[in-house]
């Protein structure tokens, strides 16, 4: 009988120690098909699934570099990717609101709630906050301050992913330059085809300006008198509002996992008011009289309509390390198209992305 009971408190012992030591493991395994984007505090990335994690180091599985165990303390942030299309070359690419924008024109897409975003460009900074996932409003400026303008955007999706639609407007002042005379405005609509990576965008809209300066003006109609402007009424005003359609075409396509080339341009037709004067003469001077006879001139004053087309044309690289920051490069030129002269001139730019 002693022998039964021994070899069974000998059973019982090794079996409780066996149950034990399956209980205690601290390793959890986590290994699945889900892919990681794995962001070290240095800037290294990892991408692959998690083979396990025992709360001291991962083990993870990448294509390149097969199985690679990473210290915690090392690691910065560890997300899941949701959509595989984001990983180019073997690097990965997040999609941010940096996508909503282009050069200086924006796209259809929505910046998403929660993804506010601010440009800091040569001229100035800019600040845009998404109220919804579909209306975001924002703040532009220079860096003295002046003008000051505040634009707003409603983004309306489609059942077609790839295809968006927008409204936006953008409405300024000089602010202290010109003792805040000086207002505008641009309202557009705009269609856009593709994703966020990959998109064209056509847009439509209507601008104003009142530069706020003044302007030395005629009085319209027909004045009689000597060889002398002095006889005509005139008034010094607002200058005339500058007006007309603006049209745009623009788009961004990637050409690598953190690489991107911007394409933008703008064409507009604005309309002014010139003030103009024809003189034509009645009746010499008489010399022969004492005092002499002066001429009798005819004035014709008209304020004539005056075009000016303005083409704008931007063609850029985008380079996103994070999917917080983006840097961005532009070559542009502009061209001013006259009835009388025309002017062509250089405008590049340098842009800063932050995402907060």
């Amino acid at each position: 009988m002693k022998p039964l009971l021994i070899f069974s408190a000998l059973f019982f012992i090794l079996f409780s120690n066996a149950l034990s030591a399956q209980t205690t493991t601290t390793d959890t395994t986590v290994a699945s098909t889900q892919l990681y984007v794995i962001t070290k505090h240095d800037g290294t990335e990892y991408i692959g699934t998690i083979l396990s994690d025992d709360g001291r180091e991962v083990l993870i599985e990448t294509e390149a570099l097969g199985k690679i165990y990473i210290p915690k303390s090392e690691i910065k942030s560890m997300k899941k990717i949701e959509d595989k299309s984001a990983i180019v070359g073997g690097e990965y690419q997040a999609a941010g609101p940096f996508t909503t924008r282009y050069c200086f024109t924006t796209n259809a897409l929505p910046i998403k709630k929660g993804e506010d975003y601010a440009l800091v460009n040569l001229y100035g900074p800019e600040v845009h906050f998404a109220l919804s996932d579909r209306f975001s409003l924002g703040v532009m400026t220079t860096w003295i301050g002046s003008p000051m303008i505040a634009a707003a955007k409603y983004s309306i999706p489609t059942k077609n992913e790839k295809l968006n639609f927008s409204v936006g407007t953008l409405m300024g002042s000089s602010g202290y330059l010109n003792n805040f005379r000086g207002f505008g405005g641009l309202h557009f609509a705009n269609v856009t085809f593709g994703t966020r990576k990959t998109n064209m965008t056509f847009a439509a809209g209507y601008a104003y300006i009142q530069a706020g300066g003044s302007q030395f003006m005629y009085e319209e109609g027909t004045y009689y008198g000597e060889y002398s402007y002095e006889t005509i009424p005139n008034h010094t005003g607002l200058l005339p509002l500058t007006k007309g359609p603006i049209f745009s075409i623009a788009g961004i396509i990637k050409v690598g996992a953190k690489a991107s080339f911007v394409f933008d341009s703008m064409i507009g037709v604005f309309s002014g008011v010139s003030n103009n004067v024809e003189t034509t003469q009645i009746s010499p001077p008489d010399y022969t009289t004492n005092p002499y006879t002066p001429a009798v001139n005819k004035f014709v004053v008209t304020n004539e309509r005056r075009l000016t087309t303005a083409l704008f044309i931007m063609p850029g690289m985008r380079f996103q390390s994070t999917d917080r920051k983006a840097f961005q490069v532009s070559i542009a030129g502009v061209s001013m198209f006259r009835e009388s002269r025309n002017t062509s001139f250089p405008l590049p730019m340098c842009t800063w992305f932050y995402k907060f």
